[in-house]
């Protein structure tokens, strides 16, 4: 029986979901016993466009009947109550959906090829700027929250820093990227950053049929894979140090990986890979649990493989809909109903804002004359708001309130960024104080060649 959940993942759940043309919402089953545990009707989405927010709320981006014009929406339902989901309105239709480790920025990618950067927790639409002239079709946080890569149908990749997203002095400006990598010639189907390495490690797929290594931070290309088929999704088991990609056909590759300081940032083995068939059509999504992978097809079914026998322990069906996404969640979420937990403890998403409050044309948002609402804000004209103030309260000085909640405001901001930074720059050290232990330690033991070539240099007598 031990056996058993550690191969099938005690705790964890599946969550996997079509887009709206299916009509089927999305379900949640339990990876160990197979029982169906959620239902979600209206949940819908396309590929890359839901995800977990601190195991306790899903997100997923909602298309309206047009598909791909007019208002979309952004909806997020409580694991504790799915009947009741809160609906944020968008400009734009959003494809693509991510959130860092921490769930507190969430971005969107519009149809458009413009990208927006939300503070879930109080609803803020922090930045908004033009990513890409084509839309984006993927959209990754690195696993330390740093920086931000985008991707599009065209197989053109671009890698932001978050301080350049988050510099409240260039809120309306669009910033440049730091780097664009180009290399795929089609549509991107897939990016994984890897944690704890040496190197800042980027796998992109593509229908192309390759998988690219690149290190972000430099913008260098390492390596190319070539396969045979398409590539249409990737995954990535950390603790097995496992690739995972899934083919056109239905086919999985399987391939070990070395991530580190060897020969280079990543070291695929030169054994024939091994290939996982179970499915009737092409591989539309994958993920990996602790101790399983879990893969969705067009013929929707979704396979839940043993990583020690690659056997197929549990298959489930999500009725007559093409599976578009999957998540693995932890059953702790069912634990949050305690009423012993405090509320300040509590992690909340905030009805989303559709506009940036600095960048509204012609309007504005005092949040200083205005009482706290977490419902729908409205834009208020500001010479009306300033005139209608003034008359009730002539004592009142509206601009230096004003001042005052904009330098709280970007105080806080500022604050928070030097957190993340500091964060940032204590791994960079312990990464630094590793490579100057193993040039030490190279030196200690190496022949001390340079003492032998200078005895052996003696001027001849003359």
């Amino acid at each position: 029986m031990m056996q058993q959940r550690e191969i099938v993942g005690e705790g964890e759940a599946v969550v996997a979901c079509s887009d709206k043309s299916m009509k089927i919402g999305a379900s949640m089953w339990d990876l160990e016993t197979g029982e169906k545990l959620l239902h979600i009707p209206s949940c819908a989405s396309p590929p890359f466009g839901i995800l977990c927010l601190r195991n306790r709320f899903l997100v997923a981006s909602q298309l309206n009947k047009h598909g791909s014009v007019g208002d979309g929406a952004v909806a997020v339902w409580s694991f504790n109550k799915p009947q009741q989901p809160l609906m944020c309105y968008t400009v734009e239709a959003i494809g693509t959906l991510s959130c860092t480790n921490d769930g507190i920025y969430l971005v969107g990618g519009g149809r458009s090829g413009t990208a927006y950067l939300w503070d879930v927790t109080n609803g803020k639409l922090l930045k908004t700027w033009m990513a890409y002239n084509k839309p984006l079709n993927c959209m990754l946080f690195s696993y330390d929250n740093s920086f931000l890569i985008s991707s599009s149908g065209d197989g053109m990749i671009c890698v932001w820093s978050m301080i350049s997203l988050l510099d409240i002095e260039e809120t309306r400006s669009s910033p440049p990227p730091m780097h664009c990598l180009s290399g795929h010639t089609s549509s991107i189907t897939g990016l994984l950053t890897t944690p704890n390495s040496y190197f800042s490690v980027l796998i992109s797929s593509s229908l192309d049929g390759t998988c690219k290594v690149w290190d972000f931070i430099s913008g260098k290309h390492m390596q190319t894979q070539v396969y045979s088929l398409a590539i249409t999704a990737i995954a990535l088991h950390q603790r097995e140090s496992l690739l995972f990609c899934g083919t056109e056909k239905g086919t999985i590759s399987v391939e070990k990986l070395d991530v580190g300081r060897g020969e280079g940032p990543f070291i695929v083995t030169e054994v024939q890979p091994l290939e996982l068939k179970g499915h009737n059509g092409a591989i539309t999504a994958l993920t990996a649990s602790r101790s399983c992978l879990i893969s969705a097809s067009e013929d929707c079914s979704i396979c839940v493989w043993n990583i020690s026998s690659w056997e197929i322990i549990r298959r489930f069906s999500l009725q007559k809909g093409k599976v578009t996404n999957l998540v693995v969640v932890s059953r702790s979420w069912l634990h949050f109903t305690s009423k012993n937990r405090r509320a300040s403890n509590e992690y909340t998403v905030s009805q989303l804002d559709k506009h940036p409050q600095n960048s509204i044309k012609g309007t504005a948002i005092l949040h200083s004359l205005c009482p706290p609402y977490r419902g729908n804000q409205t834009s208020i004209d500001s010479s009306g708001l300033l005139k209608q103030k003034i008359v009730e309260k002539q004592k009142v000085d509206v601009a230096s309130v004003t001042k005052l909640e904009m330098r709280v405001e970007a105080s806080a901001e500022n604050c928070a960024w030097a957190t993340s930074m500091a964060k940032h720059v204590m791994v960079i050290n312990k990464q630094l104080k590793s490579h100057l232990l193993d040039m030490m330690q190279h030196r200690l033991f190496r022949p001390n060649n340079t003492n032998l070539r200078k005895t052996s240099r003696k001027k001849p007598k003359t």
